[in-house]
C-alpha cells in the first residue's frame, strides 16, 4: 500500500491560497502615452557634424544631427511628403535632405525647399524635441517643453574628468523599472550589499515634484566606505555623487525608451581632475558594470507590479505612487509613426 506523507499540521495552509492584490503602474505606451521625462538617445561622440543618426524612440523613430552651430537636434524621422525615412537622407547646407524627393528641413524642422522647386506646403514640418547635450550624452524630452532639467553637479565641469558609455544589450523592461531600484532599500541592501549607517534610510529621502534625492553614509561591497547623494529625476535619470573609497566619484545614468517595454543604459562616470583621475574613472566604471550586471537578469525577466510590501518598502511604495501620478503625454505621435 502506498504511503502518504503529510506535512505537519502547523505547516498546512488554513485557507485557500490567494494571489496577492496587485496595484498596477501604467506601462510606457499604455493608452498611447509615455512619461514626460528626459531620455538618453545617443552618446555625444555618435553625432558627427554633417551626418544623420536614426534611432527608435517611444513608439516610433527620430533623427539626430548637428545644426550648423554644432548643437544637437532631434526631430521626427518621417518626411511629411510621403513618409520617407529621413535617416537615410543627408545633410545639405545645414539642412536635412530627404533621400526620396529631396525636400529639405532646416534646424527648426521646417521644410524650406523641395527637390523640384515647388513651394513647400506651409504645414510641412517635423516635430522638434527639446534636446540637452550633457555628460557626454544626448538627451531628448518627451514633450514640447521640458517640465524639469537634468541634475547639476556640485563642481564645475572644468574641474572634472568625464567618460560616457552605454552598457550592453537592450533590457526587456520599461526604463522607470530600473529607476525604481534607487528608492528600493531592500534591493540596495540585498542585491548590491549596501549597508546604511542608519536603520531608517527612508527618513533621509527628500521628495519633489519630479523626483527624489537622499544623502547617506555607509559601506559598499568589500566594506568600502562611502558618502553618497543619490537621486532620480523624472522617470529615467539616475545620479549619485560623493566620496567612495577615499575619492570623489559621480555617475549620471539615463535609461532610454526605444520602444515600450525596452530600454538601454547610458552612463557617465565622473571624478575630480588630478594625477589619479584615469585610475579612479576605471574604478567607477568597474562598479557601474558590476551594478548593471547584478541587475540585468532581474530586469530582463521581471513582471513588475506592486504586490505584498513590508515596512522596508516605504520609499519604494511612495515612488510607485509617484509613478502613477507622473505626467504622461505623446505630442509627437502623429509625426514619429
Amino acid at each position: 500500500m502506498e504511503q502518504v506523507i503529510r506535512p505537519p499540521e502547523s505547516t498546512r495552509p488554513t485557507a485557500a491560497r490567494r494571489p496577492p492584490v496587485k496595484l498596477a503602474v501604467p506601462a510606457e505606451g499604455d493608452d498611447g502615452l509615455f512619461t514626460q521625462s528626459w531620455f538618453p538617445v545617443a552618446l555625444s561622440s555618435e553625432l558627427v557634424a554633417g551626418e544623420i543618426v536614426g534611432t527608435e524612440f517611444l513608439d516610433g523613430k527620430i533623427v539626430l544631427f548637428r545644426a550648423p552651430d554644432g548643437t544637437a537636434r532631434a526631430m521626427s524621422a518621417y518626411c511629411p511628403h510621403v513618409g520617407a525615412d529621413l535617416s537615410v537622407g543627408k545633410i545639405v547646407d545645414g539642412h536635412v535632405q530627404c533621400a526620396f524627393h529631396h525636400w529639405e528641413y532646416d534646424e527648426q524642422g521646417f521644410c524650406v525647399k523641395t527637390g523640384v522647386g515647388d513651394p513647400p506646403p506651409k504645414s510641412a514640418c517635423l516635430f522638434m524635441f527639446p534636446v540637452r547635450e550633457r555628460y557626454g550624452i544626448v538627451w531628448v524630452f518627451n514633450g514640447e517643453t521640458p517640465l524639469f532639467e537634468l541634475p547639476d553637479l556640485p563642481f564645475p565641469d572644468d574641474e572634472l574628468e568625464m567618460t560616457a558609455y552605454r552598457f550592453g544589450p537592450t533590457l526587456r523592461c520599461d526604463p522607470w523599472i530600473f529607476a525604481a531600484n534607487t528608492p528600493d532599500m531592500q534591493h540596495l541592501t540585498v542585491v548590491h550589499k549596501i549597508k546604511f549607517e542608519t536603520d531608517q534610510p527612508h527618513e533621509l529621502v527628500r521628495w519633489h515634484d519630479h523626483g527624489l534625492e537622499f544623502s547617506y553614509r555607509g559601506t559598499h561591497q568589500g566594506n568600502v566606505p562611502m558618502e553618497n547623494t543619490a537621486g532620480i529625476r523624472g522617470t529615467s535619470v539616475f545620479y549619485r555623487w560623493g566620496m567612495y573609497d577615499g575619492f570623489w566619484r559621480c555617475n549620471v545614468t539615463g535609461f532610454s525608451l526605444p520602444r515600450p517595454g525596452r530600454h538601454n543604459v547610458f552612463s557617465c562616470s565622473i571624478v575630480r581632475k588630478g594625477p589619479q583621475a584615469a585610475e579612479q574613472l576605471e574604478a567607477v566604471l568597474a562598479v557601474s558594470r558590476r551594478t548593471v550586471g547584478e541587475d540585468k537578469d532581474i530586469l530582463d525577466t521581471i513582471h513588475y507590479r506592486q504586490g505584498l510590501l513590508t515596512k522596508a518598502d516605504k520609499s519604494l511604495a511612495r515612488f510607485l505612487t509617484y509613478m502613477r501620478k507622473f505626467p504622461r503625454a505623446h505630442p509627437s505621435a502623429e509625426f514619429i509613426n
